[in-house]
């Protein structure tokens, strides 16, 4: 009205099929119906993948007992252990003891070596026993300990998977064929690695751990022929300070200490009873209690305690070795075993001085033969006569039969 013309709104326009505009509106579209399905599918998958997680997690949890929060390692599920061993076939059986059976396995992600030991349903070791070795060593960090890398509960069966040893267990060695492979070095250093790992359980560690059943065949030998003490399914805690209270007598025939055998009650004390057994063996090459074509038994202890009396002590050492020995370091371990495996409990030393006398930081005391030679079991009792007591419960442990790691 006013003679201008009136601008024009392209927005109202209407559309021309095949236009720019058109075209790019149905690229949005066709990318949003395409997007939106998707964003949905993911979104869907994680609440399934969530959910299932927060199931299996809870039934996980529901599994697990008190004990496996504070102490469990990794643990394996059976189908793996049964796939690492081949179905615990018995061509990778690796040895056999009173408490099962020990299989050799390889992990399939990280392909390490492992052995796993299955506990017989007929064994003597239960659930009490599991979660001991369960407690103790999966906590344990030591070059002389052998480790706990997991363990697996399938319904009644117990399992535990440990570090692979290749050179199995000493008494393989001590006893094996062909007899006597070990030097003397060799020999003394295994005395050696054993009594420093049993230094870290006796007085190293948060607490004391009494092993309970120290033995050759609980020794195992890795590559570098490191000894490292394993089995600790009979072992017992205490605070350091504190006096042990076990009620009934565990271990093997042979290491076991007389008023171990009389009150059932372990110590720090009773392993040193068993390491002092254990140096003779690895010195003498005998076992602690052999029995000979006649009924006749022959102890360990004694037949070395023998020698002493006679004035050669030497004549105790495996003949295996011949001459090839140093002499100050076979007398040495031989009265240290002797005073370690003494009949008092008292007279037995410390892991700690132990360990001094082996690495040369302390020398044996002069008298050292005559507390030998006093093994007099009423000193023990002030001089009260002491029948052995009856105990109703005791757990005594098989050698283990080593079958070529």
């Amino acid at each position: 009205m006013n003679g201008q013309a009136e601008p024009i709104n392209l927005s109202r326009l209407p559309k021309i099929p095949g236009s720019p505009q058109v075209k790019e509106n149905k690229k949005i579209m066709l990318a949003l119906a395409i997007v939106f399905p998707f964003i949905g599918l993911l979104v869907l998958l994680a609440l399934t993948f969530g959910a299932l997680l927060i199931t299996r997690k809870k039934k996980f949890t529901k599994e697990l007992e008190d004990w496996e929060y504070q102490y469990g390692p990794h643990k394996f599920s059976h189908k793996i252990l049964s796939m690492v061993t081949k179905g615990f076939k018995e061509r990778e059986l690796l040895g056999r003891g009173g408490f099962g059976r020990v299989y050799r396995g390889v992990l399939p992600t990280s392909n390490i070596q492992v052995a796993v030991k299955r506990v017989a349903h007929d064994s003597r070791q239960g659930m009490r026993e599991f979660v001991a070795e369960i407690a103790t060593i999966g906590r344990l960090r030591h070059l002389n300990l052998v480790r706990l890398l997991g363990y697996c509960r399938h319904k009644q069966e117990l399992f535990l998977v440990y570090d692979f040893m290749p050179n199995g267990s000493l008494d393989k060695f001590l006893y094996g064929q062909p007899k006597g492979m070990l030097i003397w070095m060799q020999r003394f250093k295994i005395i050696k690695d054993v009594a420093s790992g049993l230094f870290y359980l006796h007085q190293q560690w948060v607490q004391v751990i009494i092993h309970r059943d120290i033995k050759a065949s609980n020794v195992l030998i890795d590559n570098n022929f490191n000894a490292r003490l394993g089995d600790f399914g009979l072992a017992k805690f205490c605070d350091h300070g504190t006096d042990p209270q076990t009620s009934h007598v565990a271990g093997t025939l042979g290491y076991i200490a007389l008023e171990l055998a009389c009150t059932g009650k372990a110590n720090t004390s009773t392993d040193l009873f068993a390491f002092g057994t254990f140096m003779l063996e690895v010195v003498c090459g005998r076992r602690p209690v052999e029995h000979q074509a006649s009924p006749k038994k022959i102890i360990l202890i004694d037949w070395v305690l023998e020698c002493l009396e006679r004035g050669n002590i030497l004549e105790a050492i495996d003949q295996c070795l011949g001459t090839e020995y140093v002499v100050e370091e076979a007398e040495l371990v031989l009265k240290l075993g002797l005073l370690c495996s003494h009949a008092v409990g008292a007279a037995r030393p410390s892991m700690s001085d132990v360990v001094k006398y082996l690495e040369g930081e302390a020398q044996l005391p002069d008298n050292v033969s005559d507390i030998i030679k006093s093994r007099d079991f009423r000193e023990a009792t002030n001089g009260q006569d002491v029948a052995p007591i009856f105990v109703p419960s005791v757990t005594i442990t098989e050698p283990f039969v080593s079958r070529g790691r």
